[in-house]
């Protein structure tokens, strides 16, 4: 039992230990165990061609989406009026009709927001005079008869809300401002705090993290209002904290990578990657399982249209976060380190020592079979020939018969054979 639980000991530390690409340890073990001890056994720098191939189809989607169908921009950004009724029996449908009937032209989106009792219907047009939405709020009773909060028929369960073109402007400047000031101080952080390559590859994704989602709320049609703005910056917060944990795995990796010859700095990179997944994992589903259910909140229950716009963001950009911290930022950086002489010189040590010791393995597995094969000197033969030919061991020596030589040590006297006496002659001279 002891001799098995250190062959195991010695075979985990050993596949701990395996250089990035050597999955003999870990292929024998699950996938949720090599994903929480991290072994390296996930191959993400190594297929970066492949991770650079999907980001830049997803970029180029999420610009063309932009480019071509824009934005829904909110009534904060584009001004207009917005009057809203509880649902009751109402159908969007007729509602549209009764605007079209009153006003003389479509509204520009009528949607019901909630569910069940706290329903309610939003009208949403360019701006309308006093007038007009008096006698749009007069068609819409007539019409429906909405009931107030006693649960009788009231007017006052109907209300509206206005914002001027120019409040919209001011507002869109505003939060291009707060954008660019996020943006500015978040790249000084990053310029300071990491060497020039992880602060271009961090810059980058966090980018890519902007315009993907963009293009996600262009694509999809979402509307864009003040609490999206709100929620984009959040998410750049939280891709640039995922993005900054593997980049400090990353650093402790590569630290010094130069004086040794085990991994290369990609395969210390991915191991990096592989080391924090479940730390990254973890924090995602922490961050997205609030946001769910922020959604159904808002959604179903209370039907806030600002939390809907709030969670709906942060739904999407950690997702997108996540997968570019992991995806396209670790595998930029290795691919911008790998320009340089220095992670090149490396780089090739390591794979000259690999081919050595490759080499040396091969040569001893070739020469193993031939040995074995044609070796038919005896075991006791072989250990006279390396201990000296003509020379016997005691163990020899008795079995032949013959007395075995008396060697003394180095510095030792002689002995002399019993029953012989020392010259007389001598002895009185070496008194003398």
């Amino acid at each position: 039992m002891a001799s098995r639980d250190k062959t195991e000991t010695t075979e985990a530390s050993t596949s701990a230990a395996a250089p990035t690409g050597d999955t003999t340890g870990p292929a024998r073990r699950s996938f949720v165990t090599r994903l929480y001890t991290g072994t390296g056994a996930f191959e993400v720098v190594g297929r970066r061609r492949l991770w650079f191939g999907i980001s830049g189809a997803i970029v180029a989607v999420a610009i063309v989406s932009i480019l071509v169908r824009g934005f829904t921009f909110g009534i904060d950004f584009n001004g207009g009026t917005t009057v809203s009724m509880p649902r009751g029996d109402a159908q969007t449908a007729q509602v549209a009709e009764v605007f079209n009937k009153t006003i003389g032209k479509d509204p520009e989106s009528v949607v019901t927001v909630g569910s069940g009792a706290g329903a309610t219907v939003q009208i949403r047009s360019e701006t309308l005079s006093n007038d007009q939405t008096s006698r749009l709020r007069n068609a819409l009773f007539d019409a429906f008869g909405p009931k107030g909060a006693d649960g009788k028929p009231s007017k006052q369960a109907i209300s509206d809300s206005a914002v001027s073109e120019t409040w919209g402007g001011q507002i869109t400047n505003k939060a291009l401002i707060a954008l660019v000031v996020f943006l500015a101080l978040v790249s000084l952080y990053i310029t300071v705090r990491y060497e020039r390559y992880m602060t271009l590859s961090a810059i980058a994704a966090m980018f890519f993290d902007l315009t993907v989602t963009a293009g996600v709320y262009s694509l999809v049609g979402f509307e864009v209002t003040p609490a999206t703005v709100i929620g984009l910056l959040t998410i750049l917060g939280f891709s640039l904290y995922d993005t900054v944990i593997v980049f400090d795995k990353v650093e402790e990796n590569t630290h010094g990578f130069q004086h040794t010859t085990r991994r290369t700095f990609a395969e210390q990179a991915n191991l990096a990657i592989n080391q924090t997944f479940m730390r990254s994992i973890n924090t995602s589903l922490i961050g997205v399982l609030p946001v769910l259910s922020l959604m159904v909140v808002a959604v179903w229950l209370l039907g806030v249209g600002t939390l809907k716009d709030l969670a709906l963001v942060q739904l999407i950009g950690i997702v997108i976060g996540t997968y570019s911290s992991i995806f396209f930022a670790t595998p930029l950086l290795v691919t911008l380190r790998e320009r340089t002489e220095l992670v090149r010189t490396h780089t090739r040590r390591v794979m000259r020592r690999r081919g050595a010791a490759s080499s040396d393995g091969d040569e001893a597995e070739t020469a193993e079979p031939a040995d074995s094969a044609g070796d038919t000197e005896p075991a006791q033969d072989r250990t006279e020939t390396a201990t000296g030919a003509g020379t016997e061991t005691g163990t020899d020596a008795e079995a032949s018969g013959k007395p075995a030589p008396n060697k003394p040590a180095p510095g030792a006297r002689p002995v002399r054979p019993a029953g012989t006496r020392r010259p007389s002659g001598k002895r009185n001279a070496g008194r003398r």
